[in-house]
């Protein structure tokens, strides 16, 4: 199942080319920048649940898929905002995902989830309703032993950095209780084995028309010690949570916002006080898109790298929606402009050595026409990995093809996994080192660049670019 020259080019002039360059960045540590796991499940160390609460009830990757094919989320153990019922037997749920697993035939997802079951383990069989029952009670058995409780996989996973994502109004004691873990305690930290540091990701807090905004705004108050029913308060105790998050190892700030938009605007005191006043008149994106501008300030003021994820149409599908809630697959790419929206930006902070954004797309046609551009005029700017939609062997490649041209190999940032599924970074970072290596090998065939250099560079891109751009360095 897992074939030692996949992801490789087919002629094999290149795809020896491939496995040579492969082989330096095969064995290196994993540094993951920007992610979604939860920091409880490393600090509370407690084994995982049944397979199918592992892979598939928070997997929306394969949730949407099978929703496409009929399957309701309660089907598969989703809960429901409203509190109607859904599967609670993970068996039921997990034979009911082996049954359609032949919807993911030639999907990065069948890629991550193949590498997982062989490599991290020990089942090198296909997934069918044939197999269902024989995976269930394998991963069922692995998951119970010491060996497969989150630190000991952190270690064997050679994670050397791993951020996780929190708002402003999370706690960060999971954090904390990380940091105090003694030198002995089962986790290698600060050495070899790594590190979990937070990411800072205000979203919640700027975006005036999420439900429940307000409320947040008054407990960033209650946290901070801070009057944020003003705007000047507000903005003082964003800035003083920036502080704490830094003081838990925090290097970057995450922004997920719906446009690239980022302006000064002058009315947003005014703007702030009439969402706190329940005015639903109030422009949100008008609000967002300052923020944004307000954010790069902040992050030429204290350090923190920015990183930009705009793009995407959230909770898209109405009925996922109200159902069940956010973040269960109802998200869609859209059209993104950058060259516009981030001019004022740029021209301000661009050239600030103090200040460093990362940029995302989910729109793959501003590959070559706007973010390698940009990336090629402003020294701040960085082009991140292909994200979400596009973390998938073809995305990579276009990307790469896309990208490299104009704006080299040096404006980018390396890859990065963005993931909650904990078990499938490792099988996310050897598809992207795979990747890389057939991009560069090809160059290498075409006598565009030495395999020398193609190794560095690969080198550069798995595991020095990210440690670099995101500052993990100073970690």
């Amino acid at each position: 199942m897992l074939h030692p020259d996949r992801l490789f080019p087919s002629d094999e002039r290149t795809r020896a080319i491939a496995r040579d360059i492969h082989q330096r960045t095969a064995d290196l540590p994993l540094v993951s920048p920007h992610g979604h796991v939860d920091p409880r499940l490393i600090s509370e160390d407690e084994p995982f649940p049944d397979p199918a609460r592992l892979f598939v009830v928070p997997d929306h990757y394969l949730t949407r898929m099978l929703y496409s094919q009929g399957a309701t989320p309660d089907q598969l153990g989703v809960r429901s905002v409203k509190g109607e019922p859904s599967e609670v037997d993970g068996r039921t749920i997990w034979r009911r995902f082996a049954e359609h697993y032949h919807l993911f035939r030639g999907t990065p997802s069948k890629l991550w989830l193949d590498y997982t079951f062989g490599e991290v383990f020990g089942i090198y069989k296909t997934l069918s309703a044939d197999t269902a029952d024989e995976f269930y009670d394998h991963l069922s058995a692995r998951l119970a032993e010491p060996a497969y409780r989150p630190r000991a996989l952190f270690d064997r996973f050679n994670i050397e950095v791993l951020a996780t994502t929190e708002s402003p109004v999370d706690s960060l004691d999971a954090h904390a209780e990380l940091e105090a873990l003694p030198a002995d305690g089962g986790r290698r930290w600060g050495g070899k084995g790594g590190k979990v540091v937070t990411t800072f990701r205000p979203d919640n807090l700027v975006e005036i028309d999420w439900p429940g905004w307000a409320d947040r705004v008054k407990q960033l108050g209650e946290i901070t010690g801070l009057d944020t029913s003003t705007y000047e308060g507000y903005l003082e105790a964003l800035r003083q949570r920036r502080q704490d998050f830094i003081a838990a190892g925090a290097t970057c700030s995450d922004h997920g916002h719906a446009t690239a938009e980022a302006f000064p605007a002058e009315d947003a005191a005014e703007i702030f006080q009439r969402a706190l006043d329940g005015d639903e008149l109030v422009d949100p994106g008008r609000f967002s898109a300052h923020m944004l501008y307000e954010f790069a300030r902040m992050s030429c003021e204290d350090g923190l790298v920015m990183q930009l994820h705009p793009g995407s149409a959230r909770n898209y599908d109405t009925w996922l929606h109200s159902g069940w809630g956010r973040d269960v697959g109802g998200d869609i790419p859209t059209r993104t402009d950058y060259v516009e929206s981030l001019h004022r930006l740029l021209n301000d902070f661009g050239h600030d050595p103090r200040f460093r954004i990362v940029v995302y797309t989910l729109d793959d046609t501003v590959f070559t026409r706007e973010l390698a551009p940009l990336a090629g005029v402003y020294p701040a700017m960085f082009v991140g990995a292909p994200w979400w939609f596009l973390d998938s062997p073809e995305g990579m490649r276009r990307f790469r093809e896309g990208v490299h041209e104009t704006a080299g190999f040096y404006n980018t940032a390396g890859f990065v996994d963005d993931t909650r599924a904990f078990c499938s970074i490792p099988a996310r970072h050897d598809v992207a080192r795979r990747v890389d290596a057939a991009f560069l090998a090809r160059l290498v065939a075409e006598h565009r660049m030495t395999e020398e250099d193609a190794a560095e560079v690969a080198v550069d891109l798995a595991y020095n670019l990210p440690r670099k751009i995101y500052r993990m360095e100073q970690r």
